[in-house]
């Protein structure tokens, strides 16, 4: 399914699900550029749109905009894809300014982001988060939870405890490593890097067994295209997918379909791979994950 020279091929992907679905989730596709926000305060703009386990809200925000969280029950990220974006994150008593271009995982409890400028601004949150879900354009997808994905578990908490922290997304590839990728314990997130349209000679059609990937694209515009396994019992079978989706969107593409995405703008694409929980085959390749001293995989011993 992967090129010779795609990193993922070193991946143990199996080459059909182990267990035959018997049902499928669809995908869902919000376009945050052609449709009404579901906030709006004082010029500024929220989208919710939600998949199985994770609501990406996307914020196109005025300077003195406070995003709140109160009595948040896990940890979420902060997203600012832009450079340019100042923010001050605060969060029981400490707070971190950054300028944008990177990410921020804010622990539990209550928090603020406050916009310091006009910018972009994307949280990801879990489906715990009941506030959001009632907001997200497409809750009505969800009121039958998709069969595939089994339930939300969180990952172990990070080594030194909860605390604000900020990661650059300003990182150089290395030869053999995928992407940027960062994880906490809910949310793990891959900033790819930009492109022109993609070679249509070296797509990268594959499939997840058991858990969704969200798309999000930050500039440019994408198809992105779906098939479904056929199964002995022909009700369930869906009709492949090609949708475009122009910046800014978010794709959720529901296990165990097979998908790959196509960049389409002439001059820069970027998209945004988020999977909740963490990949556990991302995370066993060593040096992938920027960030994997702080938070320990699932069964990891701590020294």
């Amino acid at each position: 399914m992967y090129a010779p020279n795609d990193p993922r091929a070193s991946l143990n992907t199996a080459a059909a699900p182990s267990t035959v679905p018997t049902a499928f989730k669809g995908g869902e596709y919000a376009r945050f550029y052609d449709a009404p926000p579901q906030d709006v305060t004082d010029g500024s703009t929220t989208y919710y749109a939600r998949g199985q386990n994770l609501v990406v809200a996307h914020t196109t925000g005025k300077a003195g905009l406070v995003l709140s969280r109160v009595n948040q029950l896990d940890e979420y990220v902060v997203l600012l894809p832009n450079p340019d974006t100042p923010v001050e994150v605060r969060w029981n008593g400490h707070s971190i300014s950054v300028d944008g271009f990177c990410l921020v995982v804010v622990p539990a409890g209550d928090s603020e982001v406050h916009l310091k400028g006009d910018g972009e601004v994307i949280r990801l949150v879990t489906t715990r988060a009941t506030d959001f879900v009632a907001k997200c354009s497409n809750a009505g997808s969800y009121l039958s939870p998709d069969p595939n994905v089994p339930p939300f578990k969180a990952w172990p908490d990070p080594v030194d405890g909860p605390k604000l922290r900020h990661y650059s997304l300003d990182v150089a590839a290395e030869p053999g490593r995928f992407g940027r990728i960062f994880r906490c314990s809910t949310i793990m997130v891959n900033y790819l890097p930009g492109s022109g349209p993609r070679d249509i000679t070296k797509m990268s059609p594959h499939f997840h067994e058991d858990f969704e990937q969200y798309s999000l694209c930050v500039e440019g515009s994408y198809i992105h295209y779906l098939r479904w396994p056929w199964i002995s019992d022909m009700n369930a079978w869906r009709p492949d997918d090609a949708e475009l989706c122009a910046a800014p969107s978010v794709a959720v593409i529901p296990p165990p379909a097979i998908h790959t995405s196509r960049s389409m703008d002439p001059v820069k694409n970027v998209l945004v791979d988020i999977f909740s929980p963490p990949r556990a085959d991302f995370s066993a390749k060593p040096g992938w994950v920027l960030n994997a001293a702080e938070y320990p995989a699932p069964g990891a011993t701590t020294p």
